[in-house]
Order: structure tokens, then sequence, then C-alpha cells
């Protein structure tokens, strides 16, 4: 599933699965476009793809912010022209704890950012792929997407809002021949790791157990997180739109056969 001269942008790109996905499009052969509102991070996560033979642009923007994600976009297509692939990464963990200590500003930046960042790099490059009538959105979707998730009450609706989002746009661009998915890339070390351990008891103990033996062992390896973020960037997925897709999923098969409609979905529903 190479990707060679593919344009490929990626919000959240300075850390974190974002900045992983990013390198693993760049070694595919992709002109990457790295959106994050960190320079530093920017700036690392550029030096890593430059040093591995990689091509990328650093722009620095906020996805809460419509104008500069439109600013970023048209700065992108002057450059390599508009962008075929876009990975909405960026996201914050929010508040730990019960609800009814959360503050309602922090509630409310996880919103803007986790949902309505998405909301603005959708709204900011569909125009384009409308008008191409081709076009391939990657949306990440977190852990409370499908299940409850007490004390991360405003990260879990802001997943379970996202792939819903996705969903819906999905039925509108049929016709526009644009696949618009979401992917679960699994209990990973990131930065939000070290958050819910600090949080401590605040997070509930079984939170604190998982991102303990995450900070350990690393959680779900890179490679595989990569991997199906290369697959529905890629033609393989052409027939697969309005889904979500986990990590673990036996995602492979799908390569050839239907999905069964509510499988892939913010249901979930599994055979058993």
């Amino acid at each position: 599933m190479q990707l060679k001269d593919r344009n490929v942008l990626v919000t959240g790109a300075g850390r974190g699965i974002g900045k992983r996905l990013a390198i693993g499009f760049a070694q595919s052969g992709a002109r990457l476009g790295l959106i994050a509102r960190s320079k530093a991070e920017l700036d690392l996560a550029h030096m890593e793809i430059e040093h591995q033979g990689g091509i990328s642009i650093r722009i620095r923007a906020d996805v809460t912010d419509f104008e500069q994600i439109g600013a970023a976009v048209e700065r992108y297509r002057v450059h390599y022209g508009p962008p075929q692939v876009v990975v909405c990464a960026a996201a914050i963990q929010g508040p730990i704890g019960p609800f009814l200590s959360n503050a309602p500003k922090a509630w409310a930046e996880t919103i803007n950012t986790n949902l309505l960042g998405v909301v603005n790099v959708c709204r900011t490059v569909l125009p384009h792929m409308v008008e191409r009538r081709s076009g391939k959105i990657i949306v990440l979707a977190g852990r409370g997407a499908t299940e409850a998730r007490p004390n991360f009450s405003a990260y879990a609706s802001s997943n379970a809002s996202v792939v819903r989002f996705v969903e819906t746009l999905a039925g509108e661009l049929l016709e526009h021949n644009i696949q618009v998915n979401c992917m679960t890339p699994g209990s990973t070390y990131t930065s939000m790791t070290d958050e819910v351990l600090r949080a401590g008891e605040l997070a509930g103990w079984k939170e604190v157990e998982e991102a303990d033996e995450i900070r350990h062992t690393g959680g779900t390896s890179p490679d595989k997180q990569i991997q199906l973020a290369l697959f529905l960037a890629s033609d393989h997925s052409n027939h697969i739109t309005g889904r979500l897709l986990h990590v673990n999923d036996d995602w492979k098969k799908l390569k050839t056969s239907n999905i069964q409609s509510e499988i892939y979905t913010l249901r979930r529903v599994t055979r058993i």
C-alpha cells in the first residue's frame, strides 16, 4: 500500500499517534503536511521525516480556529497541491474525574478540539475533494467511542460524537467518490497515558492499572496503526466509507469483501 507522491495532511502531527502516522505515510512516499500548535514538536517531527528521506512541510495551526485551518490548507496547497488524504489526529483528553468535578470550560475545550476541530478540517478540505471527485478522510477515535468511560465523560462524548459525524458525512459524500472513515488506534503510550497516571484516583483504579501497563509495554504497536491508516488511505479501501475500524479488527479481509451494516459502526455489533 505505497502512497508515493500522494498529498497527505495530518493534524496533531507533532506528537503521539498523529506523529507516528505522519512518519508512516512519509515512509510510504507521501508528501506530508504536518499541522500542530507547537513549533518545537513540529520541528522535531519534520526533522525525523527528513532524516528518513521523507518529504514534509510544517504548518502551525489550531484546529479549533477555522481561519487558521483554512490558511494552513491553503499553504499546503500552494506547495504540493490540494490534499488527497487528510488524517484528523489532533485531540486532547480533557478533564479527568467525575463529571460534577469537571470545569465547564475544560469540558467545552475538549468538545471544541476533538469534535469541532474535525468539523473545521473537513469543512476546509472537502470543497477541493468534491471538485476533484476524489478524497480520503481518516479520523482517529479513541476510547469511549463505543463504550462508556467513567471519569472521562468529555473525552468519551467527543469521540462518540465524532464517529457519528463521520458516519453522517460519509453518507452525504457517497455520490462524490469521497471516503470518510474512523479508526480506533488501540491503547498505546502517549502523553495521555501520563495524564491518567498523574490523575490517580480521579481516573479510577482500572484506568490507572491499564495506563501503567501501557507505559511499560508501549501498548499497540505503531506498525499496526500505520498499516490500518495506509489501508484506509489507499485505493484498496475505495469501497469502504462511514465505518469505524479498530486496529485489532480483521480489517485485511475487507480488501475484497463487503462490510455487514452494523459491525463496523458506532454500535459495533458483533456476532457471538
